[in-house]
């Protein structure tokens, strides 16, 4: 197995395509085709990360956050960012990060934070818009069944809860191949008309390179008639944050010191109390203050995230509990996560969970 290939497993989980515009995820340091001898997970990549790696034997990072995010113009050391990119390449060993393609994922940092709140009723708090795209071709009517099979196999066709999903007309098309042509049905250099099926699917785009592969490779046809758009529908599977609900509602107070057992954090900041229940939670790992609004139009009681600025408590309004726990306590079990997920796609290799606390703040 090379790193290729458990890049493969960490992209089905969180397909790079979702990350924002913004990140800088993927694979940032070391060749893909490395053979792999050990996987050490993180959330972040420092020196001792690097030195716990070298020790474990391990020369795959597999980081939540990126250790290169701006450009690097140079490589001194004089940086904890240049040293440590330094270091992993001293020592042959790769760094791949996932940071908000994880975020985004359904399965991913939100849905781990639910899962230690045990919140019930789950959903994608913003949901990602032009991440679905809609396929439209044409098949001889006798092969439909054929082309829309091997399209729901690659991917095509889901909605929601549903699969296999697709829209289908038929008619009648027509055509005349030049001496050029290789016609499959037909004669070149005459017209001909043809009995065929108008299919019509929406995939996600992380998907469109093999759908458009499936869809040459299934068409009988020597030149292949399609289109494809992309949609402005909200993606209920991708997006930032999630919401969802407790299983009994408790009062401020007891919701607060169950918050900080569950996601153990020392210190909670929190806006105003309102003297209400609190039953329904929104939650955003990582610095979530761009999310309040979307939060409050959900109807969420409270809103746990993290890096609210002092006047972010005000957007608070009198109609939510804000509560920063920390960037680092709110994304933590990410590791876990990876881990995890890892361990049951690979089993001829060790995936270590590190040991090293990365978080930079402290308290006193």
């Amino acid at each position: 197995m090379v790193i290729q290939d458990v890049i493969n497993y960490l992209e089905k989980l969180a397909p790079l395509a979702y990350a924002e515009d913004f990140d800088n995820v993927g694979l940032l340091v070391g060749n893909k085709n490395t053979p792999i001898k050990g996987i050490l997970v993180t959330l972040d990549t420092l020196e001792t990360v690097v030195e716990e790696a070298i020790f474990k034997d391990c020369n795959l990072i597999v980081s939540f956050h990126p250790i290169i995010f701006k450009g690097l113009k140079k490589l001194t050391g004089k940086t904890y960012v240049e040293r440590v990119v330094m270091k992993a390449i001293k020592h042959d060993i790769a760094i791949y990060c996932m940071h908000t393609a994880l975020d985004n994922a359904s399965q991913g940092v939100n849905n781990m934070i639910c899962n230690q709140l045990e919140l019930h009723n789950r959903r994608i708090l913003i949901p990602q818009s032009e991440t679905i795209k809609k396929l439209t071709t044409y098949v001889p009517k006798d092969e439909a069944e054929h082309l829309r099979t091997d399209m729901f196999n690659a991917g095509a066709g889901t909605i929601g809860n549903y699969s296999n999903c697709s829209f289908n007309v038929d008619g009648y098309g027509t055509y005349k191949g030049n001496d050029a042509s290789s016609p499959i049905k037909g004669v070149k250099g005459e017209s001909h008309t043809e009995k065929e099926t108008k299919i019509t699917v929406t995939f996600p785009k992380h998907l469109e390179s093999k759908i458009i592969q499936t869809l040459f490779k299934s068409h009988s046809y020597e030149e292949v008639a399609y289109e494809i758009t992309t949609l402005e529908n909200k993606n209920q599977n991708i997006g930032m944050g999630m919401i969802g609900d407790l299983e009994t509602p408790m009062d401020e107070t007891r919701f607060l010191k169950y918050l900080k057992n569950k996601m153990e954090t020392e210190v909670v900041r929190h806006s105003a109390f309102l003297n209400k229940k609190i039953k329904k939670v929104a939650v955003l790992g990582g610095s979530g203050s761009f999310a309040i609004a979307a939060a409050k139009a959900a109807g969420a009681d409270a809103f746990v995230t993290s890096d609210l600025k002092y006047h972010d408590f005000f957007t608070a309004e009198n109609n939510i509990l804000l509560a920063d726990i920390g960037h680092y306590e709110s994304e933590q079990f990410t590791k876990n996560l990876l881990v995890a997920y890892l361990t049951k796609k690979i089993t001829n290799f060790a995936v270590v969970l590190s040991n090293t606390n990365t978080n930079p703040v402290k308290y006193f």
